[in-house]
């Protein structure tokens, strides 16, 4: 039969990490692998409550596309905007990929760091963009890098970070670069879009402020803070943005649900329960990335590097003794521990020198049995043979 499939179907390719996650789904598989929250971390019980109570005729109907308006009041307050800057979407994976579609033509340049989120990678890839991976290091991306290349002749059309603890590698965008990303972005004319969802679970160190810049659209979640399964997200930028991002969406979806909506508001105006509950997880995740890179560590010693970690879900480790991570990763899941290896967020299979390790999905005990399997050295070869062929 004929190929009905688009050329975008065609030429869409899969997450790699999905894939490697259905490797991590046999019971006695210790994974590092998905960046998820906690089970602790979902709060059950007020989340069921808040369903009971948006179980009425708003919670069930169709709702505008834009959002429930308080929930966008709330946002717009959160952000010092106002409401019109505001769009609520199906996670923060919709925002990515409405925003791509709003703003990139096939051939437009998109920047983004490298390592990246494989995320934000698959849906510039999939509206034909030309994608530039810029390094980064544990300050985040490198603005000089940027910066000569600018100088050169590139002329990018957007800009993609994740300013606060970076997925993979778990640094924050230090204040210098943040003041000089907006300014290459804004004199390149190009569109600065931070990626925010674990902006809220810093756990050490001390904040930093925010990016600001003329044509910036900040992307927000509740996915880290409440519960992956909602499904709420948004985006807050200039209104031709937001206006373009609204009809695309009315094509997709009509709307984002309106219950889940109403349970995501709930939660977060409840300002005192809210504020406990993030007191909540940043000490959860606190302690396990402590435990986690303490037992790194005290396995591995000099052998690795590992990235500040001061909030957010991971911890980047880079093997400096000549380990591929993508040849560690076959041996530790016949451990059974699972991994990303680096090489899984970059365009050209490079970072084999490294990984990404989720802290948060593991209680402290099995994250020290999870390194230990990892560091444990592959057992001997074989004696050979006796001579003479004997048994």
């Amino acid at each position: 039969m004929e190929d009905l499939r688009s050329k975008l179907a065609r030429n869409s390719g899969s997450s790699r990490i999905r894939e490697l996650l259905h490797l991590t789904e046999r019971p006695d598989m210790l994974s590092l692998a998905g960046g998820l929250p906690a089970t602790e971390a979902l709060p059950v019980d007020r989340i069921r409550s808040a369903f009971t109570a948006a179980l009425d005729t708003r919670g069930l109907q169709y709702g505008p596309t834009e959002g429930v308006h308080d929930l966008r009041e709330y946002v717009a307050d959160r952000h010092g905007v106002t409401v019109g800057d505001v769009l609520i979407t199906n996670g923060a994976q919709q925002a990515l990929d409405l925003i791509a579609r709003a703003v990139v033509d096939d051939g437009d340049v998109a920047v983004v760091e490298s390592p990246a989120y494989l995320g934000a990678s698959q849906v510039l890839q999939n509206v034909g963009a030309s994608i530039t991976a810029i390094a980064s290091d544990d300050d985040g991306l490198d603005t000089r890098v940027l910066q000569e290349m600018v100088d050169r002749g590139l002329r990018p059309k957007l800009v993609y970070v994740v300013s606060n603890f970076h997925n993979p590698t778990g640094v924050t965008l230090s204040a210098l670069r943040r003041g000089e990303l907006a300014e290459i972005a804004t004199r390149a004319g190009a569109l600065l879009v931070d990626d925010d969802p674990y902006g809220e679970l810093r756990f050490a160190g001390q904040p930093v402020p925010p990016l600001a810049a003329p044509s910036l659209v900040r992307v927000g979640t509740v996915s880290k803070v409440l519960a992956p399964g909602l499904r709420v997200g948004w985006m807050v930028g200039p209104p031709w943005l937001i206006d373009a991002c609204v009809r695309l969406k009315q094509a997709t979806d009509l709307h984002t649900s309106t219950l889940t909506q109403c349970v995501a508001l709930d939660l977060l105006r409840d300002a005192d329960w809210f504020a406990e509950h993030l007191a909540f997880i940043r000490g959860l995740y606190r302690e396990r990335a402590h435990t986690l890179t303490g037992a790194l560590t005290d396995r591995f010693g000099d052998r690795i590097t590992i990235a500040p970690v001061h909030g957010g879900l991971f911890a980047w480790v880079r093997f400096a003794d000549g380990t591929d991570a993508d040849e560690l990763f076959a041996r530790a899941v016949a451990r059974g521990v699972a991994f990303v290896p680096g090489s899984s967020f970059t365009l050209d299979g490079g970072r084999r020198d490294a990984a990404r390790l989720c802290f948060a999905s593991l209680p402290p005990a099995r994250l020290v049995d999870a390194v230990d399997r990892l560091a444990a050295r592959p057992p001997p070869p074989p004696p050979p043979p006796p001579p003479g062929g004997g048994f």
